[in-house]
């Protein structure tokens, strides 16, 4: 599967795009204390908090980097409290697609930190941020809300249409099987409305019956 989301995402016109949006959310992995307790995923799944929806939950967290089309560029399932600048920095480096610069990532305001902006500098990436407390103003602030937009529609689309809160894994090959099937689904949804001439590439309605 992760082969065959590089290959279709290789063969879209949006592949190359040099804006990037970058968020994390939820992979909720079970709710009641006895099955956190028997659960397979314990040591790797945890319990976090879902500033989004005000909530703790006990599970994985899906990091992802893709276009403003929804497509997946980088991706990892971390447990719930990974520090989300580490995660982006090692995808950064470790995925050629984004190692190679010249990309514009958007990301929050706590992507941030000396370490972070060497990793950034060095890979020649940029990404637009509100500043910080005592921080001069950062250019391209004004990109941040409709970008935000953005990523979170594209988790609408895989929690919703694709049904990624109800992925039911109950062991770490089962959860990252599962995770890797939504992507997958979306990226050959893009990849299909790109070659067919679709306006909007991410629209699943064609084949959400």
């Amino acid at each position: 599967m992760v082969a065959m989301i590089e290959h279709l995402a290789a063969d879209t016109s949006v592949a190359s795009d040099d804006v990037l949006v970058v968020d994390s959310t939820p992979v909720e992995c079970a709710r009641s204390r006895e099955t956190v307790k028997r659960s397979d995923l314990a040591g790797w799944a945890e319990y976090g908090y879902c500033a989004s929806h005000s909530r703790y939950f006990w599970g994985l967290r899906l990091h992802l980097v893709c276009t403003l089309q929804g497509l997946p560029i980088a991706y990892a399932l971390t447990g719930a409290k990974a520090d989300e600048r580490t995660v982006l920095a090692d995808l950064i480096v470790g995925t050629p697609a984004l190692a190679g610069g010249g990309r514009t990532l958007i990301a929050d305001k706590n992507s941030y930190g000396r370490d972070f902006e060497s990793t950034l500098a060095a890979t020649r990436s940029t990404l637009p941020r509100k500043a910080r407390s005592g921080e001069k103003p950062r250019p391209g602030a004004n990109l941040l809300k409709p970008s935000r937009q953005t990523v979170e529609s594209v988790f609408d689309t895989l929690k919703g249409q694709l049904s990624l809160e109800r992925h039911g894994g109950r062991t770490p090959t089962g959860v990252i099987v599962r995770v890797l099937q939504r992507l997958l689904a979306m990226t050959a949804a893009i990849w299909h409305n790109d070659r067919t001439g679709q306006t909007a590439l991410r629209s699943l309605t064609a084949y959400d019956h």
